[in-house]
């Protein structure tokens, strides 16, 4: 970005110099996120999404200037899709956060694969973290362990989710329609490892685990034990 170029957000919220014209950045942003949705992120080029647009290729350098703005706008996007609803208590408030946010993740997944060059800061983004941490203002911690306790459940949220993620990808490429066809497809490696005799817990859990393929408990239960955690923790 040119050094004498306001920031992305600062250019975008400014009032239209000009009448509104017809390509305008939520008609850019619903495509190129309908086009990641349905095909990934390797699909989305300033080229081809100009082509879906069905306007010159130049268009949309009107409103953004690359590709990592692009990015940027199509994130804040769809985290304005993020409905936030404060709860009763602090619990209750990141609780219902994290849940939304990985229903947002699974009906996006490409947003585990973006760039680690591009910025968090947006104003959808900034306002999830805003309300997050308002729900823990008032509770006697500091700053600092507000963002802390907010990193906590946004790291635990986003690692348990990019995890799913990957494991439905793996099934996918491997051709595996469910949990049980991945067990038979694996079961000659398992069958192996677990003859050699040096994973007991391992197939303690193989043989009694009752939720191996729901994962939504599994996903609650973490996220329950991390809020235990900070609740012990903080007193709170």
């Amino acid at each position: 970005m040119p050094a004498d170029l306001p920031p992305l957000w600062e250019r975008l919220e400014r009032p239209a110099a000009a009448p509104r014209q017809t390509l305008t950045l939520d008609r850019i942003a619903d495509t190129a996120v309908g086009i990641a949705d349905a095909e990934g992120l390797d699909a989305i080029t300033m080229r081809g999404l100009a082509t879906r647009l069905g306007v010159a290729p130049m268009a949309p350098y009107r409103h953004i200037q690359n590709k990592d703005e692009l990015l940027e706008v199509m994130v804040d996007r769809v985290y304005g899709e993020l409905t936030l609803v404060r709860g009763a208590t602090w619990r209750e408030t990141l609780r219902e956060h994290a849940l939304r946010t990985r229903a947002l993740m699974h009906a996006h997944p490409w947003l585990t694969e973006l760039p680690a060059t591009l910025s968090p800061l947006s104003p959808h983004r900034v306002g999830v973290v805003e309300h997050a941490l308002s729900a823990l203002d008032g509770l006697g911690l500091d700053a600092d362990t507000m963002m802390a306790v907010y990193r906590a459940v946004g790291f635990y949220t986003q690692g348990a989710t990019e995890a799913e993620l990957t494991y439905q990808r793996f099934m996918r490429r491997q051709g595996f329609d469910s949990p049980t066809d991945l067990r038979i497809g694996m079961a000659p490696h398992m069958t192996y490892l677990m003859g050699t005799g040096r994973y007991p817990t391992y197939r303690r859990y193989l043989h009694e685990a009752a939720h191996k393929d729901d994962a939504d408990w599994q996903f609650a239960t973490g996220l329950d034990a991390v809020l235990d955690g900070i609740e012990t923790r903080f007193n709170l």
